[in-house]
């Protein structure tokens, strides 16, 4: 089959874009996504969130193509203080029974100075999505590990009231005040893994044909 000169001419465009593309799994084992909330009106609460699973399709080239997808297990919160976390597991906060995960999908990467970029995107939490920014660090350099997995690392905050969520359970203190923060900082550091591309399929041989 021929190929035509405008089909020749769009794929020799296309393939320089296609080197510098690649695929990276977050790996969730050497991945963490926090948080820091204000308690009492006097401290401030660190807690955690497990990453599920998530992907991030790079380009090199042009940056601003580039898309992200994560999701955490929002059943795994962890504040270091087992009733704390029961709490927050129950209807009062995430709910978690109803609303296993959170999770973000961005929609725009915008540069934001060397080795610094901005991502919009929907953040889903507590059954509601939201537009939020993530001012985000990297991502790094290749290195490959022992185990023969090339990786990179990008890391990323943001900041979002949780009342916007749904998430508006609190307590008035009698000194004046309430006991939880409405302000949330959300801290991620996400390590990746470059997704190798599927072996060719073997063309059949007559001895498969029989």
């Amino acid at each position: 089959m021929k190929m035509s000169l405008k089909s020749a001419v769009a794929l020799m465009i296309a393939l320089p874009s296609l080197a510098f593309a690649s695929t990276w799994d977050i790996d969730p084992a050497h991945s963490s996504a926090g948080f820091t909330v204000r308690h009492m009106m006097v401290s401030n609460v660190n807690g955690s969130f497990n990453v599920k699973s998530g992907s991030v399709n790079l380009d090199d080239k042009d940056i601003t193509k580039s898309t992200v997808e994560a999701t955490l297990d929002a059943a795994s919160v962890n504040t270091a203080n087992t009733k704390r976390d029961e709490h927050l597991r129950a209807p009062d906060f995430f709910d978690t029974a109803k609303f296993p995960t959170i999770s973000f999908k961005s929609k725009k990467v915008e540069q934001a100075g060397e080795g610094k970029l901005k991502v919009s995107g929907d953040l889903t939490m507590h059954g509601v999505t939201k537009p939020v920014v993530l001012d985000v660090t990297g991502p790094s350099q290749e290195s490959k590990d022992p185990w023969g997995n090339i990786r990179r690392g990008v890391q990323a905050t943001t900041k979002l009231n949780r009342k916007d969520f749904g998430l508006t359970y609190n307590a008035a203190l009698e000194t004046g005040g309430v006991a939880v923060g409405e302000e949330v900082t959300v801290n991620l550091d996400l390590s990746l893994t470059k997704k190798q591309p599927a072996p060719a399929a073997k063309p059949a041989t007559a001895s498969d044909k029989k």
